[in-house]
């Protein structure tokens, strides 16, 4: 018998029902989500930007990059892992590529955003968006380039940041007439907005749950009764390792010692266990082998 793909893993589990996504910024950080017991997990384009390369989310990784750090994460795990493409580098012969790349590269799907090049923050003011024609265009360039047909194609919508609700809409409609699998309406602003948005577009959505952003924090629970199939938390786990490392350089700084921590750590063991590793045994696969 074949194997399922993980992108088939994935479709599987959005038409049983919504699924959550943590967000990782790394392979690390995806083994624990892993771990959790989490069924999928989310690479986020801002992770990777702020922790890898200590930048701002404004499309300055390259799609190299991008391809590479995903591919850790998607190779470091066995759930499948969705992650950011941002506009898709380009147009739409850009996007084929991106498409392909990542799917070489073990992801279960990527989602395009509608903005210009250079992008911003979702949830920043000051975005503007590519004419919907383009956007459709590669929409279907992203459809025609992958290889296997169960590889999810999101299209993300930021035209609520731009336009009034009822244009994002419009928008998200031409999208799903285009033949994305799922629909990402990027900074909606109220419980309202989430709930009407699925009232109106009839394919499967994805619901973005940022903090300090303009869309409020609705439960996994509330998203998915208005009808959501997948929700994400891109950058919950980022920040509350930075904030917690942030104090404890502080600390270390002030006081010289870090004794006062060590029972906050994670212990060697819990990281070698963390990696399949065991230092004792003559030989350790490697690869991705788990």
């Amino acid at each position: 018998m074949t194997k399922r793909t993980k992108a088939a893993q994935l479709r599987q589990l959005i038409a049983k029902g919504c699924v959550a996504m943590p967000g990782v910024p790394n392979a690390a950080m995806a083994r624990q989500v892993e771990g959790a017991g989490f069924d999928a997990v989310y690479i986020s384009g801002a992770g990777m930007a702020n922790a890898t390369a200590g930048v701002p989310d404004i499309g300055l990784l390259t799609l190299t990059e991008v391809v590479q750090l995903a591919g850790y994460v998607g190779n470091a795990v066995d759930i499948p892992a969705i992650v950011d493409a941002d506009t898709g580098f380009g147009g739409a012969e850009n996007v084929a590529r991106t498409v392909r790349e990542l799917e070489r590269a073990g992801l279960a799907g990527c989602h395009i955003e509608d903005q210009e090049f250079p992008k911003r923050c979702g949830h920043l003011a000051g975005k503007d968006l590519v004419d919907v024609d383009e956007m459709v265009g590669k929409i279907r360039a992203a459809l025609m380039a992958r290889r296997d047909p169960d590889f999810l194609i999101i299209a993300r919508a930021d035209g609520r940041g731009v336009e009034d609700f009822d244009r994002t809409v419009k928008r998200a409609r031409s999208y799903v007439e285009a033949g994305a699998d799922v629909i990402f309406p990027e900074a909606l602003q109220s419980g309202d907005e989430f709930r009407d948005f699925a009232k109106e577009i009839k394919a499967p959505l994805l619901a973005n749950m940022t903090e300090f952003g303009k869309s409020p924090l609705l439960s996994f629970q509330e998203l998915s009764d208005f009808g959501y199939r997948i929700v994400i938390f891109p950058m919950s786990a980022f920040r509350v390792s930075m904030k917690t490392s942030e104090g404890f350089f502080r600390d270390l700084k002030r006081r010289g010692t870090q004794s006062d921590w060590v029972d906050k750590m994670q212990t060697r063991k819990e990281l070698y266990e963390l990696l399949d590793y065991d230092p004792n045994a003559e030989n350790w696969p490697v690869g991705g082998d788990r």
